[in-house]
């Protein structure tokens, strides 16, 4: 019951701002031009000002474990050429796709990650890692899915792909981060504030676009590949996965990590990014909600199990 409580303490608030943007929308207050604006602001200040922070303050040498980190690297990249190949066999809506892989594979691990790890077990020694492994590559990945399934009638070749996804905001910011991991650069504190402040907009700023732009006629219409997406990402992915990561013996605070890095839900910035590359965001809004009002009892139920069987003792 406690992880119940702790799974809904997470979710549950990222539905009212939803439900806010949607309120104010229909009060008239929110209008398609804040919605159009919140969302370029996002992706190109927002969201790569977080992710700046984010890779820069992971400590790359305190207790560092490279297999674990490459173990996370591997599922994530396996997950996401899997679903990328099966969803362009059996998707006949090609316009589709990329917001359905995007939703199917990549978890909130930064935005609800930690949180969730630290409310499970107490502490969030190993999110850092997980996070090394999974996020760089959740938004490169993303990157390169959205670029090349986007709705778009310009000409597609390889080498407008290519640099469409060596310009994207998203992959600078990562690799900018890292660099300054790497090198122990810290910003002075006004400047670490600022940017920090910027970053903090992300997520609700994100949530109230979604909100506002929430479509129910468009997430009756798109329910079925919305469904598909989170039972791949809140089941399938995890009881696919979490048995590989027993196997290899991970228990307790790093098995915990993983299971959220598997089960989490779809992460808010997925919308960001499929609205402003030309791809499907009715979608994922629907993924978004579904993944985020249905992880709290995934989660609490593998996270049962992990307990019952003694592979998690907190």
């Amino acid at each position: 019951m406690n992880a119940l409580i702790y799974s809904l303490n997470a979710t549950v608030p990222i539905f009212v701002i939803i439900l806010i943007g949607l309120y104010l929308r229909r009060k008239g207050v929110i209008n398609e031009g804040f919605i159009s604006s919140a969302n370029k602001i996002n992706f190109k200040l927002a969201l790569p000002c977080m992710l700046v922070i984010d890779m820069m303050n992971i400590d790359l040498e305190a207790d560092f474990d490279p297999k674990y980190i490459l173990f996370c690297a591997i599922v994530t990249t396996i997950s996401f050429w899997t679903i990328w190949g099966l969803a362009k066999i059996f998707i006949k809506d090609k316009k589709i796709i990329g917001a359905f892989v995007q939703g199917s594979f990549r978890s909130s691990a930064a935005v609800l990650g930690t949180a969730l790890i630290v409310n499970i077990y107490g502490n969030s020694s190993m999110a850092p890692f997980m996070m090394i492994g999974s996020v760089p590559l959740y938004n490169i990945y993303s990157v390169i899915v959205l670029t090349f399934e986007a709705d778009t009638k310009q000409e597609k070749t390889i080498g407008k792909a290519v640099k469409g996804i060596f310009t994207n905001p998203i992959i600078l910011s990562i690799a900018a981060g890292l660099l300054l991991a790497y090198f122990h650069v810290d910003f002075p504190v006004m400047l670490d504030s600022t940017i920090s402040t910027i970053g903090r907009m992300t997520t609700p700023l994100a949530l109230l676009a979604i909100g506002a732009g929430f479509s129910t006629s468009e997430a009756i219409r798109k329910l079925k590949p919305a469904l598909v997406a989170s039972m791949l990402k809140l089941v399938i992915i995890p009881l696919v996965f979490l048995p590989i990561a027993i196997k290899l013996g991970y228990r307790n605070e790093e098995l915990i990590a993983i299971l959220i890095m598997l089960g989490a839900p779809t992460t808010p910035s997925c919308y960001i990014m499929a609205k402003n590359m030309d791809n499907d965001a009715d979608l994922t809004t629907s993924i978004v909600v579904l993944t985020t009002a249905l992880s709290a009892f995934t989660i609490t139920a593998m996270l049962f199990v992990l307990r019952y069987y003694g592979f998690v003792v907190a």
